[in-house]
């Protein structure tokens, strides 16, 4: 709700530039709650820290950042969506905006957190998902009837909308949120975090190829950047996990939630 409130008094592009902090509020919060251990002379926590950082500076070239075009796009020109500049937006109230984009960073940030928490003692990836989907519908079904008055709007027609709806609803929702959990129990919260900015060069790839869109400077540099950053953060992880084991989990690297659970060994496996 934030989210669309704050785009919605801004721009996209805000919006795109905001979400770029969940792996930063992520790391943050983890900290604060002993989650995370930062040790600065370890090679592997400072490769995390700044992969995570690089990671997050290439996310915001990738976004503010457009240069000049370097690969034109194969379909005709009126394929091509025609789309409102968003570097002038309208006349709103962008610092509200802003406040807003930067609370649903912060918010979905803590929900890795919160699913790690909930993970450590209860680690049932779908029944967590059930009881997830079952108060979302609850909270979002009485707003629904509120904001969208108009019978009109209820009416599903067999066209691209209703594709996008169905496709929204099973793999994004469902299937990519049970993915999100199952992996926070896997690696933590900070990890999965990381891989955030990466939808950004996803969403310009499939961009290109299926809306038409063309390709410019930033977003190769900025696509550059981040793959760097997110494989610096990825191999201090894994020299992270070598040293735990090694130290029988008393290493003084960042130690991910996931090595501090039994339950992922005195358990029998769930799902």
């Amino acid at each position: 709700m934030c989210g669309y409130v704050g785009i919605d008094c801004s721009s996209p592009l805000l919006g795109t530039a905001m979400m770029n902090l969940i792996p930063a509020f992520t790391f943050v919060v983890a900290i604060i709650l002993r989650m995370e251990k930062v040790n600065w002379k370890s090679l592997s926590s400072q490769a995390k820290i700044v992969g995570t950082i690089t990671s997050i500076l290439g996310a915001f070239v990738f976004t503010l950042y457009k240069g000049p075009p370097i690969l034109r796009s194969p379909l005709p020109p009126s394929v091509q969506p025609h789309r409102p500049p968003v570097l002038l937006p309208r006349q709103s109230n962008w610092i509200l905006g802003g406040f807003l984009l930067a609370a649903q960073a912060f918010l979905l940030a803590s929900s890795y957190i919160f699913q790690a928490f909930i993970l450590k003692d209860y680690p049932v990836v779908m029944n967590i998902m059930f009881y997830v989907m079952f108060f979302l519908a609850i909270l979002s079904g009485p707003l629904s009837f509120i904001m969208a008055r108009e019978p009109q709007s209820w009416i599903l027609k067999f066209d691209a909308g209703l594709i996008s709806i169905l496709y929204s609803a099973v793999v994004v929702t469902t299937f990519g949120s049970a993915l999100g959990v199952w992996c926070v129990k896997q690696t933590g919260p900070v990890y999965v975090s990381m891989f955030k900015p990466l939808g950004i060069v996803f969403a310009v790839g499939l961009g290109f190829i299926f809306l038409g869109e063309t390709l410019h400077l930033g977003s190769l540099i900025g696509a550059i950047v981040i793959v760097m950053g997110f494989y610096l953060a990825v191999w201090g992880k894994s020299k992270e996990e070598e040293k735990t084991m090694e130290g029988g989990g008393a290493g003084g690297s960042l130690a991910s939630t996931s090595h501090k659970i039994p339950l992922l060994q005195n358990q029998p496996p769930s799902v």
